[in-house]
This record gives C-alpha cells, structure tokens and sequence, in this order.
C-alpha cells in the first residue's frame, strides 16, 4: 500500500500541470531535463522497471518505485499509466522524503 501522503503530493503535481506521464512522454521529458523525480509503478514489467531505472541513472535523476499502476493512475486521473514524471523540484523532494520514511511539510 502505497503512502497516502505521496499519493496526495502526486495529485497536487498533476492539479499543478507538473507531471508527465507515460512511457514515451516521460523518456521524452527525462532527455530533455525536464523531470525531477521518477515514479515507477511496483507492478510495472520488469522491462519496463529496468529501462526507467537505467534511463533515471544515465540522467542523474532519482526514481522511486512504489505503488500499484491503479493507485498512480488514480491519482493523476488517467488510467493505466505505469510511469509519472514530476517537474517541480519542490514536490519531487517531498515525495521523496516521504518515500525514504521522512514527514511531509505542514
């Protein structure tokens, strides 16, 4: 079960137009500089896992692999997507925190 806090930070990300989200518009993004965090879904393929971990550590950008598609899906409001990239650094670090066992601002 996925951290509600997170799921929350990722609805405010995607309420804010700060996400990307899916295989090719995240990679597109991740290439042009425009992502600070990756999130994987846990029950993503293990292809699809592999390419965005490398392709996160080729860019130097950190990923975080956590939740179910349905739940990630739910909170952008799409359906199916297994891959969300966020843009605002500031959101990207809390969620981040939270991930590692940290408490969210506020």
């Amino acid at each position: 079960m996925i951290n509600r806090k997170i799921l929350g930070l990722i609805g405010l990300s995607a309420k804010a137009g700060k996400i990307s989200f899916g295989a090719d518009s995240v990679e597109t993004q991740i290439r042009k500089r425009k992502i600070n965090l990756v999130i994987i879904a846990e029950n993503s393929s293990e292809r699809t896992k592999d390419k965005f971990k490398k392709l996160s550590e080729e860019n130097d950008i950190p990923y975080i692999i956590v939740g179910e598609i349905d739940e990630l899906s739910k909170a952008i409001g799409k359906s199916n997507k297994a891959i969300i990239g966020i843009k605002d650094l500031n959101l990207s670090k809390e969620i981040q925190k939270i991930s590692n066992g940290g408490e969210v601002i506020g």
